[in-house]
């Protein structure tokens, strides 16, 4: 049976129980306290300081020992008769229903079986007090408290069953008896030091509360283990044997027997020949409580060696090692319990249709996306019209004279005719024409300015006085004069003075060599691949040109109103008064504009002109050049025949109207697939002459995404595509509209 942990031992109610035990007790009972001679017994725990002075006494080890542990034995092996004899009578008690409230008297069997408890116990602790060897020397009083103790914890036991529950003094009284009797306990176990036989603690002896540090909770009053183990060493055959779980000692009763008061063996405080006195009320200190089934009928605990687990050794084994990944219809099947389908061509074709669909619908998305926000294509315009027209008629055949070389063009509209080889010759003064070109390039005029001035040099001078030798100079200049831009280029242009005209080189580019560097690099940029210049003035049979070429220097010039207002001119007047006579007679003859005429001995008459005629609301300018005019007088042939031609140029001029307006020439590509209508704002007129071909092409302006109906958005040219030809603006028909989403969708570029 166990003691509850708020309970005490028992001992003050089963007082008179005890007296009556220790008159009982047999003679080997006596034992006990003459193991320790000359101490107090230690029956009374609370008595304070007298008998905790008694259990001080120390005791002779080895004999005390050797005696308790053979008293033990005889004890234990008559403990099992007299517990017997105890439980019969407490059944025959609880049959009759007699109970007693305070001091019940108990058979004499009961008597007999507590004093033979207390007797065994008493030898137990002796002997497993030598074990610990925790305390070398134990006072004797020390083994009978043990007994006392185990004799109280029975009697306990059994008494409350009868008397109910005690006072909360007695509960510590009953404590600190049973931990004096611990105490005790293993004084005689240090004392006995490992050399004596194991003791047995009777299994039958109670065990009291648990200590607070005992977490196994089967030491019993404080852990009364090691008491425990030795009794059980003692039933199974000696100290060999393995250590056993600590027992409680139960008899086989009927199961409607409840629990019986217990006696135990009170010894006096007079020492061995002192007698037994009852307790007082204030020394029950316990109850009893009753084990619960589940432990008072629970079989003894195997022995250690048997229940005790195996060490592990080594790192701890898994259990279960992971598997690989199943794929997803097995692991699918195992979770419905259904085995996967089996494999099929159809199966396989659906699985992979659902595995790549949503991949494919993603790149779709991604691609739609990125088609919608790229950036949009200029649009551009498409000629829808017919690209060229043709003027009615044949080929004009223009008046050209018998030698030399010459070219014909309308500026902007093609070339009317041409005659003679285009073979590089010399073109006298005609060079004069680039150094004018050049000069207003660099120094650019508008019309009616005169322009910086232009210091007269000593050079310029002394050239002056080469007209002696029939050279074309500004006789009425002087070193120190100034002249304008303008007056120096009216003085090369109309009387073709050649000291001016290298007076205007080293001006522009510091040497005469520089500007002639000029010149050529010039004459390249404009297609003059016929010509070559050596010297500003022309003077040198060296600087040679063609016809075609000095027409196409002849349409850049004629671009210039400043020059023209100059080369138009019939005369001009010096910085001095001198009036001088334009050598080109064309413009006081016919009107003319231009440009200039060159004669030396090496080049004979050459002239380069040109001339504007309004046809068909449209003013056309008519260049030509005539050179190599070798008959006398050879300034004045070239004049002639010049004339002849020019007039005969204006002459075959036509217009003609092509376009109407509001006519549709083209529309817009916005490069996905849209196009929006255009349209001319005006009618168009071609001006050519018969045979002609013109062409009709689009000049694209800013071309908007998006822009009303009217927006103009480009030029329909009729011409050469110069900037000398028939220019009419074209607009949209209706609203241009930005490319609609499909279009972005499906473009490639």
């Amino acid at each position: 049976m166990k003691a509850d942990d708020d309970d005490g031992d028992g001992s003050s109610k089963a007082a008179p129980e005890a007296v009556a035990e220790g008159e009982k007790a047999p003679a080997d009972a006596e034992a006990v306290p003459d193991a320790a001679e000359g101490s107090e017994p230690g029956a009374d725990e609370k008595d304070g300081s007298g008998t905790k002075a008694g259990a001080e006494e120390k005791a002779s080890a080895g004999d005390a020992a050797a005696a308790a542990a053979a008293r033990a034995k005889a004890a234990a092996e008559t403990a099992d008769a007299e517990a017997e004899a105890l439980a019969d009578g407490a059944a025959a008690k609880a049959g009759t229903g007699a109970k007693t409230d305070a001091q019940p008297k108990t058979p004499a069997g009961a008597d007999t079986a507590g004093a033979a408890g207390a007797k065994a116990d008493a030898g137990a602790k002796a002997a497993s007090g030598t074990e610990t060897g925790a305390q070398p020397k134990t006072p004797a009083g020390a083994d009978i408290a043990g007994a006392k103790a185990g004799a109280e914890a029975e009697g306990d036991a059994d008494a409350k069953a009868d008397a109910g529950p005690k006072s909360d003094a007695e509960a510590e009284r009953g404590t600190e008896v049973r931990a004096e009797a611990k105490g005790a306990e293993g004084a005689a176990e240090a004392e006995k030091g490992g050399d004596g036989p194991a003791d047995a603690d009777g299994a039958e002896d109670p065990q009291g509360p648990p200590a607070a540090d005992d977490e196994s909770r089967t030491g019993g009053a404080g852990g009364k283990t090691a008491g425990g183990e030795a009794e059980a060493k003692g039933k199974t055959g000696g100290a060999d044997a393995v250590d056993q779980p600590t027992a409680i000692f139960k008899a086989v009763r009927p199961k409607d027997q409840v629990d019986q008061p217990t006696t135990m063996l009170k010894v006096g405080k007079g020492g061995t020949g002192g007698t037994k006195q009852a307790e007082s009320e204030s020394e029950r200190t316990s109850k009893f409580v009753a084990l619960k089934d589940d432990v008072r009928h629970k079989p003894t605990s195997a022995p250690a060696d048997e229940t005790t687990a195996v060490p592990q050794i080594g790192p701890e084994r898994t259990t279960q090692q992971p598997l690989p990944p199943k794929p997803p219809l097995d692991l699918l099947a195992e979770l419905t319990n259904t085995p996967p389908p089996p494999e099929t061509p159809v199966r396989t074709a659906l699985r992979r249709v659902k595995i790549w669909t949503p991949l494919v619908l993603l790149l779709v998305i991604i691609f739609a996306v990125v088609q919608t926000l790229r950036p949009l294509p200029s649009p551009t315009l498409a000629l829808t019209a017919k690209d060229s027209y043709t003027f009615d008629g044949g080929r004009v055949n223009l008046p050209w004279p018998g030698e030399g070389q010459g070219w014909m063009d309308g500026d902007g509209i093609g070339t009317m005719g041409n005659f003679g080889k285009q073979t590089p010759v010399a073109i006298g003064s005609v060079a004069k024409t680039m150094t004018a070109y050049i000069i207003l390039r660099d120094h650019p005029l508008k019309p009616g300015q005169e322009g910086p001035k232009i210091k007269v040099d000593a050079t310029a001078e002394k050239e002056a006085g080469y007209s002696k030798d029939g050279e074309s100079t500004l006789t009425t200049v002087h070193a120190g004069d100034t002249l304008t831009e303008k007056q120096a280029l009216s003085a090369i242009m109309i009387p073709s003075a050649n000291n001016i005209a290298r007076l205007l080189a080293r001006w522009d580019a510091g040497s005469e060599a520089a500007f002639v560097k000029k010149m050529n690099a010039t004459a390249k940029e404009l297609g003059m691949t016929g010509t070559t210049y050596t010297d500003p003035s022309g003077l040198k049979e060296t600087t040679v040109s063609t016809a075609r070429d000095q027409v196409k220097l002849g349409r850049m010039v004629v671009r210039i109103p400043a020059l023209v207002a100059i080369t138009s001119a019939a005369s001009w007047t010096d910085p001095s008064g001198h009036n001088w006579s334009n050598f080109n007679d064309l413009p006081l003859q016919v009107g003319a504009i231009g440009i200039k005429t060159g004669s030396t001995t090496a080049a004979g008459g050459n002239l380069l002109f040109a001339a504007r005629k309004k046809v068909g609301g449209q003013t056309v300018t008519v260049v030509g050049a005539v050179l190599g005019q070798h008959k006398p007088s050879i300034l004045h042939t070239a004049n002639v025949v010049s004339k002849t031609a020019l007039l005969a140029a204006e002459n075959a001029l036509t217009s003609t109207k092509i376009l109407k307006k509001g006519d549709v020439v083209g529309y817009v590509d916005d490069q996905l697939g849209g196009q929006t209508p255009i349209v001319v704002t005006q009618d168009v007129t071609a001006v050519g002459w018969s045979g002609l071909k013109v062409k009709l092409s689009f000049a694209s302006g800013t071309v908007p995404h998006t822009a009303k109906a009217g927006t103009q958005v480009g030029t329909l040219t009729v011409g050469d595509g110069s900037t000398a030809g028939v220019k009419v603006p074209v607009a949209l028909q209706r609203d241009l509209a930005e490319p609609g989403f499909g279009a972005k969708l499906t473009r490639i570029g």
